[in-house]
């Protein structure tokens, strides 16, 4: 099928796929407060003898209760030291690949001289927003990282500024323009546009199924990817299509949660987001034969569907990843079934009416159980809507078009949430 979209549309499509689609080691949150002590760093040119981060709620939030990669431990002081000791800002989200056991044996020292320092930013809207300060023999670097994973908006080093964009970030202003997107474009480019354009999307296909494949070998986390394929489980619930979708899904992220040093490919700044939106396609496609070219449609409906939802919610918010994430692989499980864009419309609907609510208490390893959760029910969207079953306008937050249900969705969990953003995060810092 020849393309609808100009030349330039599509690029624009694909540049900003390109940028949100991306490969990661470790949870996003504490490797984002990694690389920002990195680049702080750099900047100093030396070893830091002390550090110091100042967080948004939201960046606490998500790294108190993660696995660090090749450390065995837990959290940001590890995190932040192993940044000071081997980080280089260059890698993005693998800015921790090179670390090693001397290097882990050092940062440990670090955290036990009490040398790395942990703190709430106040007075700040800003949800995503890392502030480190390092410092070494009367010398101090500090680095800013704002509104994005790895976008810097500010690095000093002895009062001398080599980076300032924190203005043009407090405006909302983009490095990038932003994308037009709607349900309708996003099936449109998915089905239209040149195969070969495309194929980078297999990447991510590549990297998430190897992590499962990993962790099914192993023993991460909660283990619940091979919880689901023991003798027990299949009693229970079978040995189906389904079962393997959430196998698959939740195994790729008990091995990221434990902080295993593999990459998985992100999305919109988390690697969970990226496995849900990848493993369970992949499975559903090898299981009833797709072609590859139908594999690479259905993983860039779902990746797209992730990022145009995202737009409008934000990078972190009250509502968990696993909800956004789900909804994208449900529409490219919906495509496989043979679907057209009305069904993919409905399992949409249908993901929203179910699952709008779910909490984000952090990063942590039962997220494998939530991811489950969502990829269970991306299941039951699509087989509804490819049933004719459609949540109507007349039910809770759901609206006749498509387009307005995910505003609905994001306006929850990006304003009305708010308040449970806070509660969680004091009931998660009030605990022994």
């Amino acid at each position: 099928m020849e393309s609808i979209f100009t030349e330039r549309e599509r690029g624009d499509i694909l540049s900003l796929m390109k940028r949100e689609i991306i490969p990661a080691i470790g949870c996003t949150e504490p490797i984002a407060v990694a690389l920002c002590t990195a680049r702080a760093t750099e900047a100093l040119g030396c070893e830091p003898q002390r550090i110091e981060a100042r967080l948004s709620a939201n960046i606490l939030k998500n790294a108190m209760g993660v696995g660090i990669p090749g450390t065995g431990m837990t959290g940001l002081p590890i995190a932040m030291a192993l940044g000071a000791l081997k980080g280089r800002s260059a890698y993005g989200l693998e800015v921790l690949r090179d670390v090693d056991r001397a290097a882990v044996e050092r940062a440990a020292a670090m955290v036990g001289a009490k040398t790395v320092g942990v703190d709430l930013k106040e007075g700040i809207t800003e949800k995503l927003y890392i502030e480190v300060e390092v410092s070494a023999s009367g010398d101090s670097a500090v680095a800013v990282i704002s509104g994005d994973h790895t976008h810097f908006v500010y690095v000093a080093h002895a009062g001398e500024v080599i980076l300032d964009e924190r203005e043009a970030a407090s405006c909302g202003e983009q490095e990038h323009e932003t994308v037009e997107l709607t349900m309708r474009r996003i099936w449109d480019f998915a089905m239209t546009a040149p195969l070969d354009e495309l194929e980078f999307i297999d990447e991510a296909r590549r990297l998430n199924m190897a992590a499962s494949e990993i962790s099914l070998k192993g023993d991460f986390g909660h283990s619940l990817g091979r919880l689901l394929q023991s003798n027990r489980e299949r009693k229970i619930m079978g040995d189906s299509l389904f079962t393997k979708i959430l196998s698959y899904t939740s195994a790729a992220c008990d091995a990221r949660m434990a902080g295993a040093m593999v990459p998985v490919m992100s999305n919109s700044g988390s690697g969970n987001q990226g496995i849900t939106s990848t493993i369970p396609v992949v499975v559903y496609a090898g299981e009833c034969g797709a072609s590859h070219e139908q594999l690479i449609r259905a993983l860039i409906l779902s990746h797209l569907t992730v990022i145009y939802i995202k737009q409008s919610l934000g990078r972190l918010s009250a509502l968990c990843g696993c909800v956004v994430a789900s909804t994208g692989s449900s529409c490219g499980i919906t495509y496989l079934m043979g679907g057209g864009y009305e069904q993919v419309a409905a399992a949409v609907k249908n993901m929203i009416a179910n699952l709008t609510g779910m909490i984000c208490d952090g990063a942590k390893p039962s997220c494998a159980m939530k991811l489950t959760s969502g990829v269970s029910t991306a299941v039951l969207s699509a087989m509804m809507a490819m049933d004719g079953r459609c949540v109507t306008s007349v039910e809770g937050i759901i609206d006749d078009d498509v387009d307005r249900s995910i505003r609905n969705l994001t306006t929850i969990g990006r304003d009305a949430m708010n308040e449970t953003d806070a509660m969680i995060l004091k009931i998660m810092t009030s605990k022994c």
